[in-house]
């Protein structure tokens, strides 16, 4: 992890404890909330296409089945959560290797049909054949950890910025590794990577499992939460959101998927003072960011500052 994320990531972390004393109120917690399980989604995603240059439309199918599973489990056995959270990103592992295996023989939009399909296959089964059906279920329990439950929505937005904490320095190791540069390798050109000796499939797969399992586990944390779960919040709708949160943010930067998994997800809360006008301008301002800052917001506020930094030496 170099010097200029690791002084960001203490900043990050500051920024977090303070958060809850600042924006004081259970509404303004739960969207903070919200906005740590979707960064902890957008940073998987982001790995898989900004680095490794896969595709794929099918992240709310990972996210529904972590969430499912783990919730179907600790309400019809009794587990204890961190199991059947666990479970669930086995689950979801699992589902990444069958769909891995065949459908990244693909490749652009041909994959991302494929994945789309495979989200759509999950939320079909989740509404025929999950727990409660198209109406959901309810009753699931609150996170515990050692007997300890986490009830109260600060205690909870800890949790989540936590874990997106960890896993954000878990990937930046992982992006300076061995294996990481062979995942930007790859996404560079396969048939290099392949001269090379890359063991390409091999990576692909693993790196999918990755955002798989990011994915599950963030639907496992969104499901002892709200603690009622249905297949709608599972869609292709959601899938569409998240990629449009890595591509505002920065797809080629893990800061980026954080900060566009905060700026989508409050942004439509900001926006409801627009009544039905609302969707117009969030879909206004999404177009037009994506029209004058194609790199995302992380990667243009640091070329902005380098070229300060550079104009200023000179």
């Amino acid at each position: 992890m170099g010097r200029g994320n690791f002084t960001t990531l203490l900043v990050f972390i500051t920024a977090i404890s303070l958060f809850p004393f600042i924006g004081s109120g259970s509404y303004v917690l739960t969207v903070g909330i919200f906005s740590g399980i979707n960064a902890l989604v957008a940073i998987g995603l982001c790995i898989l296409m900004g680095y490794a240059g896969q595709v794929s439309l099918g992240q709310a199918g990972f996210y529904g089945i972590g969430a499912y599973v783990s919730a179907v489990i600790s309400v019809k056995f009794g587990l204890p959560v961190i199991v059947c959270m666990a479970a669930g990103m086995a689950v979801a592992a699992g589902a990444a290797v069958v769909l891995a295996i065949p459908a990244l023989r693909l490749k652009g939009h041909y994959l991302a049909v494929a994945t789309l399909g495979f989200g759509e296959i999950i939320h079909v089964i989740l509404n025929e054949w999950g727990l409660g059906g198209p109406s959901g279920f309810g009753d699931i329990p609150n996170f515990s950890l050692f007997g300890i439950t986490v009830e109260s929505a600060s205690s909870f937005f800890y949790l989540v910025w936590g874990v997106v904490a960890v896993t954000a320095v878990f990937s930046f190791n992982l992006i300076n590794s061995r294996n990481g540069r062979a995942l930007r390798a790859i996404h560079d050109s396969e048939t290099a990577s392949n001269a090379m000796g890359v063991d390409v499939s091999v990576l692909k797969i693993k790196v999918f499992i990755l955002s798989a399992v990011y994915a599950a586990f963030a639907g496992s944390l969104y499901a002892h939460y709200v603690t009622f779960i249905s297949p709608a919040s599972f869609s292709l709708f959601h899938s569409v959101l998240l990629l449009m949160m890595v591509i505002v943010g920065g797809i080629t930067n893990i800061w980026g998927a954080i900060v566009g998994a905060v700026v989508i997800t409050v942004l439509p809360e900001l926006l409801k003072k627009f009544e039905e006008f609302d969707i117009l301008v969030y879909g206004l301002i999404l177009t037009l960011s994506l029209m004058f800052f194609r790199k995302g917001l992380v990667p243009l506020i640091i070329d902005k500052l380098q070229q300060r930094k550079g104009s200023g030496r000179a």
